[in-house]
């Protein structure tokens, strides 16, 4: 079991920055990717970023490519999400997740791939 617990969600006006964190803690033996999703009201929860472990490959959304870093820091086992220059279209929730081993044939940006979530924490951009 993999616990996730997100933090640094709020309100920002268009063009300012948020850095969204999430706590991993359990056994991440069977993780290879953890990733970003967000959520918006009404619409399928999408995949923001994606980070693989072994090597610290990154994988973005076109829509928030040259906008939004992942990162993942081993020593305080935590995974972040700097996002710069937001718009309002990125306002929903977000969510921080992990898989549970190795799979082929699905994207590393889909829900689908992944089995772990966090709670999720609000993002609003709004003038």
């Amino acid at each position: 079991q993999v616990q996730l617990v997100e933090s640094g969600g709020g309100s920002v006006q268009p063009g300012g920055s948020l850095r969204l964190s999430c706590g991993v803690s359990g056994n991440t033996g069977r993780t290879y990717f953890m990733g970003w999703f967000r959520q918006a009201p009404g619409k399928q929860r999408e995949g923001v970023a994606s980070f693989k472990l072994s090597g610290g490959y990154t994988y973005y959304a076109d829509s928030v490519k040259d906008r939004f870093t992942i990162s993942r820091d081993d020593a305080n086992n935590a995974l972040y999400l700097q996002m710069n220059s937001l718009k309002s279209e990125d306002t929903a929730v977000y969510y921080c997740a992990a898989d549970n081993g190795w799979r082929t044939g699905v994207s590393v940006l889909s829900p689908d791939r992944y089995e772990y979530w966090g709670q999720g924490t609000q993002v609003t951009v709004s003038s």
